[in-house]
This record gives C-alpha cells, structure tokens and sequence, in this order.
C-alpha cells in the first residue's frame, strides 16, 4: 500500500504599513512552522499541507498581528503590513552626560564636528573641509594642500592633534601642507582661543583635535569605500576603510590613494613683477600630485583597559607652479607643458610616518590616559639646479632635505577627589631631532626638547554654572648645529687682498626656556542660552627657523635671518561665547580680545642679498580682536538656512611696522548657506539640495610687501541622496558637487600663491561615492 503526501509553501512579504518598505528580520510562526523575512521582506513557509493555518507575524519595532490562511494547491504570495508599536518599558536611570553637554559646561569655546559634516562637505584636504566652521581658514599651496589658520594665526601657532598626539612635521613653511588622511575621522574638535594649558607651546591660537575613533561593537565587521572625481585638476580617488571586532580584540585598516593632474583657474596669463605668463588651456602648470596613505592599528578593550596601537603612512608628490619658485622658468629649458599630469621641477616629496599607542585604564577613583608616539617626517624639495649668481651650479636638483624624528609621551589623569569637583593632571614630553640635507640651506640641524605639567579644576557650583581653572609650566631647550656652506666665497680682507673661505651660516648654540601659563572659566546654562566667558595666558617657544635661519628662501622670494635673542611669544586673550538654541532656530556670537607682549614675525628690511630682499626675524607687541557670529532657523520640515560671519582685526603696536597689521590676516567674511530636503525621487532616496554663497570683503589692511586683495562672492552647489543597489543593506550614497558656479577669477588673501597673483581655481564638478557595509 502506497500514500502520496503534496508539500506546499506559504510565501508573503511582510511591510511597514506606513512606509511600505519592506521589514526585516520578522518572524512568522504558524502551527509549528517557522520563517523570518529577509532583507527585502520575503518570506517562504515550507512542508505545509493542505488546510487552515493560523500565522502571528512579529518584530520588536512592531505591533504582532495574526491571521488565518488556507493552504491549497494553488500557491498565492500574501502580503502583509505592519504598524510601528512603541514599547512601555520599565523606567530605567541614566548617569552619564553627552558629548553636546560637555561641551557646554566646559568654559573652553570649542566646537565639535561630526563624521557626517566631514563626509558632506569634504574638499581635497582637511582643512579645506573645515573651512566651513566660522573662524577657521586656511593657507592653500595649490589644490591638494593646505595647513590651518584659526583667528587669522596659523604655521606653529595651530597645533594639529591626532589620537592625542601633536601632529611634528615642517608646518613652520610657507608651503608646507598636512600630512593627514582626512577619510575615517569620525569627531574633530576645534579650539578656538589659547589651549596651551592642555595642549602645550604651539596651542597658542587654537587647535585642530582629531579625536580617536570610537571602540566597534562586539562581534561586528564593517566597513566603506570612497570613490572620488574632480573635472578641474582630473582627480581620481579612491579610499577603502574595514574594521572588525570579536570579544576584546578588535582592528582596522584604510588605504587611499589620490591622483590629479594640473588645476585650471579662470584666466589664461598671470601677470608678476611686469612679466606676463601665458597659461596653457588655463591650467596652473606642474600643480599635479599623487598621494597614498596606509593605516592600519590593532586594538584590546575591557571594563578595565582599552589600549590600541596604530601605524600610519602618508606619502605625498606634489609640483610646484613652476613661476613661484624663484622665477627660473624665464630662461630654464625645461617644457613644463608637456602634461598635465607630471610632476617636474620644481616639486617636493614628503613621507610622513606615525607610530601612536593609547591606552585608558580606569582605576576606581581614577581614569588614566597615556599617549606614546613615535613620528618620521622625511620632507625634499627639489629645483632645477641654477648657480643664483653666488654659488657654483649644485650637483642635483635635491634643493632641501629635512629628516625629523619626533618622541612623544603624555600622561593624563582625571579623578573627582569630591562630587562636584573634575580634576585632571598631566605630565608631557616631547623630543625632537631634526637633520638636514641638500646644497641650499635655511634653517640648521637642531634637537628639542620640552617638558609642561598642568594641572586643572572643573567644579560645578551647580548644574548649570561650572567653573574651570588650571595652571601650567613648561621647560624648553634648543641645540641648533654649526653650518657651513658647500662651496667658498670670496671675499675681501681688510688688507686689500681676497680669500676663498667656507662661510658660516649657523653656529652651535643651545637656548633654554620656561614659560608659565594658566587659564579660568565660567560656563552657565539658562534654559535655552549658554553663556562662557574664558580669560587665558599661552605661550609658544620660538623655532629653528625663527632662532637660526640664514639662507634663501625661493618659494618666497627672499634671504631669512632668524635671531638668537628671541623669547618665547606670551599672548593674553578673553573670549566670550553666547549660544541661544531652540528647535526651530539657534544664534551665537562669539568675541575675543588678544594681546601678544611679543610676537614674532619676519620684517622685510632695507637691505639685499644677491637681488633679494632681508627678511629678519623679530619681535613686537600686537593686539588682535574680533570674533564669528552664527545663526540657524529651520523653515518647515524641509529647509534650512545658515549664516556664519568671522572677523579678524589685528594691529602692531611696536617695532618697524607699528600702526600695521600682521601678514596672512583674513578679510571680514560671510557664508550664507540653505539646505532643502526633498522627498524620494525616483530611485534617488532622501536627496537634499545645499547652496553656499560666500561673501568676503575687501582686504586693505595689510603689512607691507604684502598687496591689497579685492572682496569677491562664491556660489558653490552640492547635491547629497542615497541609491539602494546591490541589495545591500545600506545604500549607496551619492555626492555631486558644484564648485565655484559662476566660473569667478577671484583672489583668496591667506593663499600661498596669492603672493605671486594666482587666482582661486575655477569651476569645479566633484562626484563621490560612498558604499557602507
């Protein structure tokens, strides 16, 4: 005897009954049978027999639901819609404060930026992406490089933190970018005012604080990959980023590579000191480049300890607009012409490499944070090898070399001896050892060392008024090295007569210093209105360059003397934030008063080297103010608008250039900006529509040689939205960027090639795309 037995199948798809998207992970039970919906809502019931079943569909963001379905020989796919639920939960208690509302009581005027600002706004460096933030600019050295300005100070006198450690390369030149991959940050916070007492020399206008990322999630494995396109400089990117962990091990890994030829601004010739350079198809001649950067850290995490090591490399090439290094094009044989994507003389080569460790333990009474690093920055510049009248033709074109090791140990404590009271003390150490090369000299071999202990106080006298005060004191010593040129000169003995001798341009010289610092705060919070008022003494101990240079330098057409007698730059300032934020709109001012008792600054001389103009290092008093002002409302479900201004006014008050302000001082500027979100589109997913349109004034204020530099207005676009491909889980998300719309040949004041008047670039179109997994 034989029995047939058919086995059918309930198939549906489950979905929100709002939305209509489809649900996953919902479970479906129905008389001992069982299934969960996948990512596209599907599911399928098998070994089922003819008759009636009873089906409960559930999920934690939804309410259950129940139906009764017959099974027969005809298989139908049903569909079926679910309502969010909210969930009653017990009442459960939170001790702990947000980073937002740190921030607030903390009488520091500081801003924290979000991975999603960075990733909406990103541009061809990191500063560049930061711009955006009222009060911080920046020195751009053509389309891929450029180093932080806040307040109208920037070089030595921003310090650049990643992973708590100071970021030590050659930030002190003129054309010196950051060596920072700026994909995989995921907080930034911004300083703005004196932070040495936490930060150290260098912090004395403010900091750029790239904070560690945060620890993955248990038994998790994620990642991303950016691609990148410009049509101005013909960039092509691409950045690939993973990270995973298991119980306590966890890792992660990037690697970005970036590539672009010549940029293109909006004028066929440029014009400098009566000689007129014809610019081929509007591009910025030999301003190619190429970078890759590799970083790769490890990491072990408790309730107690979490300590993670990270290796990071950043390798750059970049040229040189060829007419701004000396001029020499007018009579060099080299075809600069060629391609818009090589690299030829002039150009320089950096290779930037950090070794970081961080380590929290968390003791009962006490959180113990200790920093070590360990950074080589190998930096040459190269030029075509010309006499310059003074000196035999140079047997390469290795121009400069600069090797720089860099030792770092911070130790950090913070403990509450009493509940209302925050107390944190730290002990840091650095070292450095910096070694030259090449046959055309400016600053000399030199070590550093520098130790500062701090020590500060956060106590809340209530919840909403804190008040902070701590105290620092740092030692320094510098021992630059003896230099004597490669080649003789001659010169004249008093007897009439003439030798050929080796001249020297340094001497071995050793320099201590120790300076005191300090600062107090009050932050009170009223409602809706946060109100800080800081009062801060900073320091920055003088460089190399400032102490010792005695050389040419052809990036800036002119001979650098430094000065031994220098004493470390002492600067007072007060700042004042006030924030009003509600939901529908926020406003904030932000002012400061700054006085240096003695600023260092290169003065232009009367005297002249070999056609060049002495520029001498020296000291004055200067007195700075200013501040930014912001204000946001929200219009609607759908609109936003934005609008930030900054200003800088800065004034010598002693030495040869009093009554004038200080080089590289920012014009008063304004940025307007709107953001409109619309709804699904198609296959595009929430796209939103942004425009800035920047306003910036004239700048007249100025300290010779610099030049007066005409206002201008900005209109750039951008189009932001997500496209569900692949069937992946998380969409593909789309950036299309319009820069500079109107094509404007503008002049940007702090930009490395405005000294010799080269324009901002012209129109830029941008697409990026970002895939998480």
């Amino acid at each position: 005897m034989g029995f047939t037995q058919n086995a059918l199948q309930i198939k549906g798809i489950v979905a929100n009954a709002n939305t209509l998207e489809p649900i996953e992970g919902a479970a479906i039970m129905a008389n001992g049978l069982f299934s969960t919906s996948s990512v596209t809502g599907n599911f399928t019931l098998n070994n089922v027999k003819e008759g009636t079943y009873t089906l409960t569909i559930s999920h934690v963001s939804y309410a259950t639901k129940t139906l009764s379905i017959k099974s027969g020989t005809t298989e139908e796919t049903y569909k079926i819609f679910l309502e969010e639920a909210a969930t009653a939960l017990d009442k459960i208690e939170l001790n702990g404060k947000t980073k937002k509302r740190e921030l607030k009581e903390s009488p520091v005027v500081a801003q924290l930026v979000s991975e999603a600002f960075l990733s909406n706004n990103r541009e061809n460096s990191l500063m560049q992406t930061l711009s955006k933030i009222p009060g911080v600019s920046t020195i751009n050295i053509g389309s891929g490089q450029s180093k932080p300005v806040i307040r109208g100070l920037g070089f030595n006198r921003v310090s650049v933190i990643q992973n708590g450690v100071k970021h030590e390369a050659q930030q002190w030149g003129n054309d010196h970018g950051l060596e920072i991959d700026q994909y995989g940050i995921e907080t930034i916070k911004i300083v703005k005012g004196p932070a040495s007492l936490v930060y150290g020399s260098d912090a004395i206008a403010g900091v750029v604080d790239i904070q560690p990322n945060k620890i993955p999630l248990k038994d998790s494995f994620q990642g991303n990959v950016n691609l990148l396109g410009e049509s101005n400089n013909d960039l092509l990117g691409v950045s690939v980023g993973l990270e995973a962990r298991n119980d306590k091990w966890f890792y992660r890994g990037r690697l970005t590579y970036r590539d672009y030829a010549d940029y293109k601004v909006p004028t066929d010739k440029i014009s400098y000191e009566n000689y007129i350079f014809e610019l081929h198809d509007n591009n910025l001649r030999n301003t190619a480049g190429r970078e890759a950067n590799v970083s790769l850290s490890f990491g072990y995490t408790t309730d107690r300890i979490t300590s993670e090591t990270t290796l990071s490399n950043v390798n750059a090439k970049n040229g040189f607009f060829a007419n701004a290094h000396g001029l020499e094009v007018r009579t060099s044989t080299i075809d600069y012409d060629s391609s818009n994507r090589d690299i030829d003389l002039p150009y320089h080569k950096v290779n930037h490499l950090k070794i970081l460790n961080n380590t929290v333990i968390n003791l009962e009474k006490h959180n113990l944070n200790i920093d070590l690093g360990f950074q080589n920055n190998q930096r040459e510049e190269h030029s075509e090898p010309i006499p310059h009248g003074y000196m035999p033709t140079p047997p390469d074109s290795k121009e400069r070399r600069f090797n720089k090791d860099t030792g770092t140990l911070n130790i950090k404590d913070a403990f509450q001896p009493m509940a209302n009271h925050n107390i944190v003390a730290g002990l840091n150490l650095e070292f450095q050892d910096n070694k030259i090369g090449g046959w055309g000299f400016l600053i000399p071999e030199y070590t550093r060392f520098t130790i500062g202990a701090f020590a500060f106080d956060q106590y809340e006298l209530n919840s909403d008024l804190h008040l902070l005060a701590g105290i620092r004191y740092d030692y320094g010593r510098v021992d630059s090295k003896a230099y004597f040129d490669w080649y003789p000169t001659t010169v004249n003995n008093t007897d009439g007569t003439s030798s050929e001798i080796y001249l020297q341009r340094a001497q071995d010289k050793t320099l201590n210093f120790g300076t005191l610092s300090a600062s107090i705060g009050l932050s009170y919070l009223l409602n809706n209105t946060t109100v800080k008022i800081n009062v801060g003494k900073s320091f920055r101990m003088p460089l190399a360059n400032e102490l010792a240079s005695d050389g040419v330098n052809y990036h800036m057409y002119r001979y650098e003397k430094g000065n031994l007698n220098l004493d470390p730059e002492e600067s007072y300032q007060i700042d004042v934030d006030i924030d009003h934020t509600t939901e529908m709109f926020s406003i904030g001012i932000s002012p400061f008063v700054n006085f240096f008792e003695n600023f260092i600054y290169l003065n232009p001389t009367s005297n002249y080297y070999e056609t060049l103009q002495i520029y001498e290092y020296t000291q004055n008093k200067v007195f700075r103010a200013g501040g930014e002002l912001r204000a946001q409302t929200t219009i609607g479900n759908n609109l936003q608008l934005n609008a930030a201004s900054e200003y800088v006014y800065s004034r010598q008050n002693s030495g040869p250039k009093e009554g004038f302000t200080i080089p590289f001082s920012p014009p008063l500027s304004t940025l307007f900006s709107a953001q409109y979100q619309f709804k699904d589109l198609l296959f595009l997913k929430q796209p939103q529509l942004s425009a800035d349109y920047r306003m910036t004034a004239a700048q007249n204020n100025i300290v010779p040689p610099e030049e007066k530099t005409d206002g201008y207005e900005v209109l750039n676009l951008t189009l932001l939205t997500q496209i569900q491909v692949f069937n992946l889980k998380s969409p593909l998300d789309l950036k299309f960027k319009l820069n500079n719309v109107l094509n404007t040949e503008y002049y940007n004041h702090t930009s490395f090639y405005r000294l010799i008047d080269v324009p901002e670039a012209g129109r830029n179109i941008s697409i990026a795309l970002t895939q998480q997994f």
